[in-house]
C-alpha cells in the first residue's frame, strides 16, 4: 500500500498509531493468506500476531477467517466506520423503544401484584395530562439540570408557560439543555434567540427523533411510543432508567451543532450538518428539505465542501471529513 492521501486519511480515521499502519501494509501484502504462515513471515507466534491485530480487526480494517488473513481495502475500511457511527444513535434509539416496551403498567386504582424475586420499575403511563402540569412541578422542586428534546414543542400554546420555568432554572444557576431540528431556525428564530438569550444552552440536528425532559437524574417524561405522540406519556422515576435516557441525550448532543455557531453563519457548523446528511446517505431533495435550503443551494454546497476538502467524489469528501473530525 503506498503511503498516498488516502492512506493518510484512513490512518487518521481509523486512530492508527505508526506501528498499526506498518502492520496494516505488511497484511495486505498478504491478503488471503494463512495466520500461522503470515505469523512465520513476520517473525510472529499465530497468538502473538492475532494479538496484535486486534486493534486493526476492531476497526474492520482487518478479519480472521476460518485461520485465513482477510485485510479489507481502505475505501471498505473507511465506509464501515461511517456505518458504524452513523449506527450508534439508531442503537440508542431501538434501546429507548426496548425500554418503553418493557415498562410494566397496571389499571389505575387497582393494587399491583407483587412476584417474589421481581421488582416494579418506577414509572407509570399518564394519558390526559399536560406536560406543564408535569414538568412545570417537577423544574421548581429539583435543583438538577434540565434536558430537553424539542423536535416540535414551540408549536404548542404552552410554549410561554414551559419557557417561563425554565427561565426561572438558569435563574437560580442550573444548566439547561435543549436539542432543536434544524428546521426550527427558519420557522422560530426568535423563539432560539430568547431562550439563547436567557442561558440556555442550545443545539441543533437535522432531525430530533422524540419528545423527551430529563430533571435531575431521578425524573424524565417521554411519550409512549416515543415520537411527537401527546397524548399517552411514560413518567419514569427509577434511577436506571433516567441515567440510561441522559446517555441517550448526551450521544445526541455530542452529534448536534451549537446554535450560536449557527445563528453567526460560520462555515464549520454548516459544513457539520450538510456532511452528516451526506454521511447517512440523503440525496441532494432531502438534505434540502431537511436544512430548509433550496435544492440549488444544496448542490452548491456540497460542491464547496468538496472543493475545500480536495475531493473529487462524495466518498471522498466523507474520507477527509472524518479525518479531520468534522462527522
Amino acid at each position: 500500500m503506498a503511503d498516498g492521501p488516502l492512506d493518510r486519511t484512513l490512518a487518521g480515521a481509523l486512530h492508527m498509531t505508526p506501528a498499526m499502519v506498518r502492520l496494516y501494509q505488511q497484511l495486505r501484502a498478504a491478503d488471503g493468506a494463512p495466520l500461522d504462515v503470515v505469523a512465520r513471515s513476520l517473525g510472529r507466534s499465530p497468538e502473538g500476531l492475532t494479538a496484535e491485530v486486534a486493534p486493526l480487526v476492531e476497526q474492520g480494517a482487518v478479519r480472521l477467517v476460518e485461520g485465513v488473513v482477510r485485510v479489507s481495502e481502505p475505501r471498505e475500511a473507511l465506509a464501515g466506520l461511517l456505518r458504524q457511527e452513523s449506527r450508534a444513535l439508531t442503537e440508542a434509539a431501538a434501546r429507548l423503544d426496548r425500554l418503553v416496551q418493557a415498562i410494566p403498567t397496571a389499571p389505575l386504582g387497582r393494587p399491583r401484584q407483587v412476584t417474589p424475586g421481581r421488582e416494579w420499575v418506577d414509572g407509570e403511563v399518564v394519558v390526559g395530562a399536560s406536560v406543564p402540569s408535569l414538568l412545570v412541578p417537577w423544574i421548581e422542586e429539583s435543583t438538577g439540570d434540565v434536558l430537553i428534546l424539542r423536535p416540535d414543542q414551540w408549536m404548542l400554546p404552552t410554549e410561554p408557560v414551559m419557557f417561563a420555568a425554565v427561565a426561572r432554572a438558569l435563574h437560580q444557576g442550573r444548566a439547561v439543555r435543549t436539542i432543536y431540528p434544524v428546521r426550527a431556525l427558519q420557522e422560530v428564530p426568535q423563539v432560539l434567540t430568547a431562550r439563547v438569550a436567557a442561558g440556555e444552552q442550545v443545539r441543533v440536528l437535522p432531525e430530533v427523533p422524540t419528545r423527551l425532559a430529563v430533571v435531575g437524574r431521578d425524573r424524565a417524561l417521554f411519550p409512549d411510543p416515543p415520537g411527537i405522540s401527546n397524548d399517552r406519556r411514560i413518567v419514569m422515576r427509577h434511577g436506571a432508567v433516567v441515567e440510561l435516557l441522559v446517555a441517550y441525550f448526551d450521544a445526541l448532543w455530542e452529534k448536534a451543532v451549537p446554535l450560536p455557531a449557527l445563528a453567526r453563519g460560520t462555515r464549520q457548523a454548516g459544513r457539520r450538518l450538510l456532511l452528516a446528511e451526506l454521511a447517512a446517505g440523503s440525496r441532494d431533495e432531502q438534505i434540502a428539505r431537511t436544512l430548509g435550503l433550496s435544492l440549488r443551494t444544496v448542490r452548491r454546497r456540497i460542491a464547496e465542501v468538496m472543493i475545500e476538502l480536495g475531493a473529487d467524489t462524495r466518498f471522498q469528501a466523507g474520507v477527509e471529513a472524518a479525518r479531520r473530525g468534522w462527522l
